[in-house]
């Protein structure tokens, strides 16, 4: 049996609104049709997981615990929505930070693909039927160097874009090949 397919969202920008190094549960603010567009993945069967840089960390800004906090109060508030996520991956590096054990240019940061393959190894997931929806150019390069389409998010209402994101993918004969 082959894994199934998976939705992988990045958070800020995608999935909350981008305030800068948002970390505070009180701070988060969902992009127009979040809740909705993870909720139809759900239902759709898709696995969701997010991928997120959270540079702050190695900044010095927050700890990986305030993140977590915020990750909570994600799921808390998704859930509320009648929506959820399956898996958060996170890079806290980045190759400036402050903290020692988060300097550098680690395999997991975005554009680099590892967060997607970790998730990939640890929870099945099959590469065909997947895809990755991101606000950066580097999220699109972690997708395709990770082996699937990226999707960059320009604003607006995720669950229309989503929508679209998810027709074209059932329309892509390779994405029919793990079902």
């Amino acid at each position: 049996m082959t894994g199934r397919k998976a939705a992988f969202l990045d958070r800020d920008g995608v999935i909350n609104v981008d305030h800068g190094y948002v970390v505070d549960p009180a701070s988060l603010d969902f992009i127009e049709g979040a809740a909705a567009a993870i909720r139809r993945l759900n239902e759709a069967g898709y696995l969701v997981v997010v991928v997120t840089n959270q540079s702050g960390v190695a900044r010095g800004y927050f700890t990986e615990a305030d993140v977590e906090r915020f990750h909570d109060h994600l799921r808390e508030r998704l859930a509320a929505a009648g929506a959820h996520i399956d898996a958060i991956y996170t890079a806290p590096h980045h190759p400036d930070g402050v903290i020692a054990a988060y300097r550098g240019d680690h395999p997991d940061r975005k554009p680099r693909p590892g967060m997607v393959l970790r998730a990939f190894a640890d929870l099945g997931i099959a590469r065909s039927g997947s895809f990755l929806v991101g606000d950066k150019p580097s999220d699109v390069a972690a997708a395709e160097a990770a082996g699937i389409p990226g999707h960059l998010f320009a604003g607006g209402d995720l669950d229309v874009f989503m929508t679209g994101v998810l027709a074209a993918a059932a329309e892509d004969p390779a994405s029919k090949g793990d079902r």
